[in-house]
């Protein structure tokens, strides 16, 4: 039995359901559906809406110079690129804007993510192997200004 979504088609769902503020979403198409849900966006709190995460965590913490690289879906966290392997990057780690920090699984996809940013690794808040939301936060980094 083939797909009859490809992944492109499944990122353009999401990326819809993110424009239009929707929590869930389901599609069926042919012998193929997809549902998929994410988090609740607060009703009074139009700065923290999913589509803005990346803005939202951008904005200074404690840190004036923090910087948060958060999931852009739904899916697996992997730190390695294989379980023998060692992690892309561990606290302290220099990075520039592109590198890979890790992988998120998603539908049998390896997906991976990189830094938007150049900076160095202050915290990892996804631990290896554990799910992630869209907008959860993976990496928190020491930007170079």
């Amino acid at each position: 039995m083939g797909l009859a979504m490809e992944f492109k088609d499944i990122k353009q769902l999401a990326s819809l359901m993110k424009d239009m503020g929707l929590t869930s979403l389901e599609y069926s198409e042919g012998d193929a559906s997809v549902k998929m849900e994410r988090g609740a966006v607060l009703s009074a709190a139009p700065a923290v809406a999913a589509p803005k995460a990346e803005e939202a965590a951008a904005q200074p913490e404690a840190n004036s110079g923090a910087y948060t690289i958060t999931s852009p879906m739904v899916g697996v966290f992997y730190a390695a690129p294989a379980a023998d392997k060692k992690p892309y990057v561990s606290i302290g780690d220099r990075v520039e804007a592109g590198d890979v920090l890790c992988i998120i699984e998603a539908m049998k996809m390896m997906n991976e993510i990189t830094s938007e940013k150049s900076g160095v690794i202050a915290e990892i808040c996804a631990g290896n192997k554990q799910i992630v939301e869209y907008g959860h936060p993976l990496f928190r980094l020491s930007l170079d200004e």
